[in-house]
């Protein structure tokens, strides 16, 4: 999938909410790291603050989209910008903060995942994630019901994927017994959206419904399907009689520290 900057943007400043949420309860427990890597940083919103707040920190921004990146690199800046697989890359040395928001949703198997982020974490390091936890709103099940109901069914039913980030007590199962200390919880944002004339679909367009857009070359195509999902969604998420469309969007938090090597 290929990222468009200007579309997830259109919406930047609900998307860097939770991203400062979590960087609040990082600063709450006193770390001052060394290294601090954003991954899956995206336009950079987050790590820019992160640098700010750790202003002697090595901070390095990693994410898979050119397009971003080149957002997120500003005049002047002391990130360093790396583009890589963010399932793969590995920091220089052991972290002393392993940053990712809304981002690592888009990764398999969460087992292996984070095994491999801990791996990375410095002792008495933090890995701090947050990723949607959304998947059973309207906004992501009507893609599903678009899909299926339309003559692209064929091509993208295969592209449609399983919620892909499970319950936190499957993630409490998996990380308890790895960290010397872990909290997990979930908030839900209620996003009041206004600017454009269906928000919730031009804010799906920027992520979940990105990829099957993608596989529609055909311009005709590809706006009968966004016409229908246009169509389930706006009956979903009506806008109010003040033009504002609420849009609720629940997100899943780990800060998990890293206990001591060897």
């Amino acid at each position: 999938m290929s990222w468009n900057a200007d579309q997830y943007l259109k919406f930047a400043a609900p998307r860097l909410q939770p991203a400062l949420d979590l960087l609040a309860r990082v600063e709450g427990l006193g770390v001052e790291p060394a290294l601090a890597v954003d991954l899956g940083c995206g336009t950079g919103s987050a790590t820019q603050r992160i640098a700010q707040r750790w202003p002697r920190a090595e901070v390095i921004g990693v994410d898979g989209s050119a397009d971003m990146l080149a957002r997120a690199a500003p005049a002047g800046s002391r990130v360093r910008w790396v583009h890589g697989d963010i399932a793969r890359w590995q920091p220089p040395a052991p972290a002393d903060l392993i940053f990712s928001n809304a981002a690592l949703h888009w990764l398999p198997d969460h087992a292996a995942l984070f095994d491999h982020l801990l791996a990375n974490l410095a002792a008495g390091g933090v890995l701090a994630v947050q990723m949607p936890s959304n998947f059973d709103a309207p906004s992501h099940t009507t893609i599903g019901d678009t899909v299926r109901a339309g003559p692209w069914r064929a091509r993208l039913e295969p592209l449609l994927r399983p919620p892909p980030v499970a319950p936190a007590a499957w993630y409490h199962a998996l990380l308890a017994h790895r960290t010397a200390a872990l909290e997990i919880w979930t908030t839900e944002y209620l996003h009041r959206l206004s600017g454009v004339v269906n928000p919730v679909m031009e804010w799906t367009k920027g992520t979940w419904l990105a990829p099957l857009l993608q596989a529609l070359p055909d311009a005709a195509e590809r706006r009968a399907f966004e016409q229908d999902y246009a169509a389930r969604v706006r009956a979903a998420y009506p806008p109010g009689a003040d033009g504002h469309t609420l849009f609720p969007f629940r997100r899943l938090f780990i800060v998990a520290v890293a206990g001591p090597r060897g």
